[in-house]
């Protein structure tokens, strides 16, 4: 019990520092996100093997949902909505 302590305290510390990154950090890996679930699905067109396509999809799409909470991370409450406000205010009634 004693080190599972020490891994939620190290888990704790870890969030600390993403939550003290940046807007513009979170913006980037925000992007890296996308970036990761658009090659995740587009390497299915490649003419490679099925099991390399498996293994690729699995390592982009870790990737993709890794950066996709690590953004959340690093925006919190107050970054997702300003990003929000972003893209609502560019809609084109």
């Amino acid at each position: 019990m004693d080190k599972s302590k020490g891994v939620r305290e190290r888990l704790k510390a870890v969030a600390d520092w993403l939550a003290g990154l940046g807007f513009r950090t979170g913006l980037a890996v925000l992007c890296a996100c996308v970036v990761f679930y658009i090659l995740s699905f587009a390497q299915m067109a490649l003419p490679i093997p099925v099991a390399w396509k498996g293994a690729l999809w699995a390592v982009l799409f870790g990737l993709a949902k890794a950066s996709q909470y690590t953004a959340l991370l690093i925006l919190g409450k107050e970054g997702v909505r300003r990003v929000r406000q972003c893209f609502s205010a560019r809609r084109i009634p």
